[in-house]
């Protein structure tokens, strides 16, 4: 027979009253002989630090390969711009390049378009209006005052008339009364005082030394002091009168014709 039942045996003539109070020994083999779960589990394996070490050591490695792959992905992606950069800096180059040369042929354009209309205006000036010697002169009914007069005139390729002697000016002064006969208009011409009152200078800035201003006891000119600075003709005489220069009136333009003689 075995331990179990002498245990048993034990038991029961110890429920009857004829056995001794049990031992520490007796309980623990009782427990035993049951399957008891013991009172002290077993205690754990200490962790080993070798094993930790490598496993902090393969994180590191694994999230610097992750950085790595992380900075090449930004290197390539910086070299894909500098790529376009440098596309882009080609292109602009080359509209550049193309703005630069339109904007050369919009200035030859521009140049050639006033040169033509120099050229314009100067055989208008000689087919329309009065030749006198190697000038031309043709009115225009158009109001200006004195600086938009002389612009026009400039822009036609002449300038507001400039009679410089007797002969010139009885010329002029004839075109212009059967020109406007036979009404009586004021025409500017291309004289004024605007650089030093009382000196009188042509448009082209040389010094007046011939004069037809109107010589009247009730209106002799000049009469207007420091306020009026430009000169216009009468259409009826030829007399010349000073006048405020942003007052509007026709004008008078000449034009050089000795290219074409």
């Amino acid at each position: 027979m075995g331990p179990q039942f002498s245990v048993v045996v034990m038991l029961c003539l110890c429920s009857l009253g004829f056995c001794a109070p049990p031992t520490q020994q007796s309980v623990a083999a009782m427990k035993k002989a049951r399957g008891d779960v013991p009172d002290q589990l077993p205690e754990p394996e200490p962790t080993s630090q070798l094993s930790d070490f490598e496993n902090t050591y393969n994180y590191i490695l694994s999230r610097l390969a992750d950085m790595d792959q992380a900075i090449h992905k930004l290197n390539v992606g910086h070299y894909t711009l500098d790529v376009k950069v440098s596309q882009m800096g080609d292109r602009l180059s080359r509209i550049d390049g193309k703005v630069v040369e339109l904007e050369d042929i919009i200035h030859d354009l521009d140049k050639y378009s006033k040169d033509n209309r120099k050229e314009m205006g100067r055989l208008e000036g000689c087919q329309k209006g009065r030749r006198v010697g190697y000038k031309c002169y043709l009115v225009y009914r158009n109001f200006e005052d004195y600086a938009g007069a002389s612009r026009k005139c400039m822009e036609r390729g002449g300038r507001l008339a400039m009679p410089r002697d007797r002969r010139e000016q009885e010329a002029v002064a004839d075109y212009v009364k059967a020109f406007y006969q036979p009404g009586n208009l004021p025409v500017w011409l291309g004289i004024n005082d605007l650089l030093s009152d009382g000196m009188y200078l042509f448009d082209d800035g040389t010094r007046v030394s011939y004069f037809q201003w109107r010589k009247h006891f009730l209106s002799s000119q000049p009469d207007g002091g420091r306020r009026e600075n430009c000169v216009a003709m009468s259409s009826d005489d030829g007399d010349w009168w000073d006048h405020y220069c942003d007052r509007n009136m026709s004008y008078l333009c000449e034009f050089d014709d000795r290219v074409a003689l």
